[in-house]
């Protein structure tokens, strides 16, 4: 049996706007404001414990603030990295402008 022949990946960059950046970034933010509010709010509840020994609710939602904060940190990283890389693009893009702009033509 022949082995299907897959095309090879497309590894342009990929600019992200500045508006979806910070988009990215707000993200980010907000999952570090809610989840550690929630966490505290979850072990605050009378299910979390049960005679000094965190039950499968603790452990369940611990879990979930731990994948959420991890998620919301690359979320941010991400949009902070886009943000940057759009004003790169930004300013080479003026430089090429203004480059043509003196240039003679023919």
């Amino acid at each position: 049996m022949r082995r299907r022949e897959w095309p090879a990946a497309h590894t342009c960059r990929v600019v992200i706007s500045r508006r979806w950046a910070v988009f990215l970034i707000g993200v980010g933010v907000w999952t570090w404001v809610i989840w550690p509010r929630f966490g505290l709010a979850i072990w605050d509840d009378d299910r979390a414990f049960r005679n000094g020994s965190p039950t499968s609710f603790l452990w369940v939602h611990a879990v979930l603030i731990v994948a959420s904060l991890a998620i919301g940190t690359t979320v941010g990283v991400l949009g902070v990295r886009a943000w940057i890389a759009a004003g790169r693009s930004a300013r080479a893009d003026q430089r090429k402008e203004g480059a043509a702009v003196g240039a003679p033509q023919d």
